[in-house]
């Protein structure tokens, strides 16, 4: 053998003995991006990295958490490459799948989902005094729908709708922000509000604790079911009443929300998807524990709500588990997600 093949030989086997060790062993890094850090959404971003993290050496993925705007710039930022993963609301992300709202005209045809998590609540609360019980007795009576350009105002409207109820003509309708209707109640200038949100909830406790007492209205029936159909991004909800002891319900209340669910991009590798969801669904009552909204969860309520189309590392586990049947088919076609309208 020549001197200058012993020489090549030799520095190929030198390059390659690290390059394979260190190959084998390289740490992936990746990035959550959440909410702001007194919501539900950053300390779900921090729970998930440490359950993925307590086990780094086996993935060979250690995960950080990021602080950001919301649903919006999550999913922007998961688009572009900036975030690896993201919590958004179910209704941002059918409508960045199907290029509404921000994303008008520009499907984001790259959005993966994984699994939904805690349900943001439509919330209708009303004096008992009122006499409203069910949506239709809303009729002629002075409900706070929220705020304009507010998620629950959206909300509102679409229970109304669903129910035959005319805004302008059926209801005495008031604007006010969420944070203001607790009070208004109490000082029975409306007779009901609307409001989205998690459970348990300040602005809830604070309407059921004053001298007017109320009750939590059940969002159910016929009409709940057609507006489930028709939007994809809805699924039903409970809310507890053993959070709010003063109110005059006896029963937990069957209502609808959004949720928010877990994002990620197609250009993420499956073995990091598939990652993240064998540590929260192998670990699910850990899961549970980490708030109080998250109490009500089961493993088939995960896999609601979801539009964009589920990620190959998602996939794989479903269909490990079982879990696959409460998967709506059309998100296993990557080409398909929900239908856009």
């Amino acid at each position: 053998m020549s001197l200058r093949r012993v020489v090549v030989v030799l520095l190929g086997l030198l390059l390659a003995v690290p390059f394979g060790v260190s190959h084998a062993k390289r740490m992936n890094f990746a990035t959550i991006g959440t909410g702001g850090v007194t919501g539900v959404y950053y300390p779900t971003g921090g729970a998930i990295s440490r359950m993925v993290n307590k086990k780094s050496d086996k993935y060979h993925l250690r995960l950080t958490v990021e602080s950001t705007a919301g649903s919006v710039y999550n999913i922007n930022a998961v688009i572009s490459g900036q975030l690896e993963f993201g919590i958004a609301q179910s209704d941002r992300q059918y409508q960045a799948w199907c290029g509404l709202k921000e994303w008008k005209g520009r499907p984001q045809k790259k959005l993966r989902s994984i699994f939904s998590i805690h349900p943001e609540a439509v919330t209708l609360v009303a004096s008992v005094k009122s006499g409203i019980k069910s949506v239709p007795d809303l009729k002629g009576k002075r409900v706070n729908l929220g705020n304009p350009g507010s998620g629950h105002l959206a909300n509102a409207r679409d229970v109304l709708k669903a129910f035959g109820i005319d805004e302008k003509r059926d209801i005495k309708a008031e604007y006010a922000k969420a944070v203001e209707a607790p009070q208004l109640l109490q000082d029975e200038r409306i007779d009901a509000f609307f409001y989205t949100v998690g459970h348990p909830n300040g602005n809830i406790k604070e309407a059921t604790s004053g001298r007017v007492k109320v009750r939590i209205v059940p969002i159910e029936g016929p009409p709940v079911e057609k507006l489930l159909q028709k939007y994809p991004y809805y699924a039903k909800a409970i809310i507890p009443v053993k959070f709010y002891p003063m109110a005059a319900n006896k029963k937990d209340v069957p209502t609808i929300g959004v949720k928010a669910t877990f994002v990620t991009s197609a250009d993420v590798p499956e073995e990091w998807v598939y990652a993240i969801v064998k540590e929260v669904f192998d670990n699910f009552e850990e899961f549970k524990k980490l708030h109080p909204a998250y109490s009500t969860l089961t493993k088939k309520d995960m896999l609601k709500g979801l539009s964009a189309p589920l990620h190959p590392g998602a996939i794989k586990y479903y269909k490990e588990t079982g879990l696959i049947k409460y998967v709506d088919p059309r998100l296993l076609d990557p080409n398909k997600g929900m239908p856009c309208p």
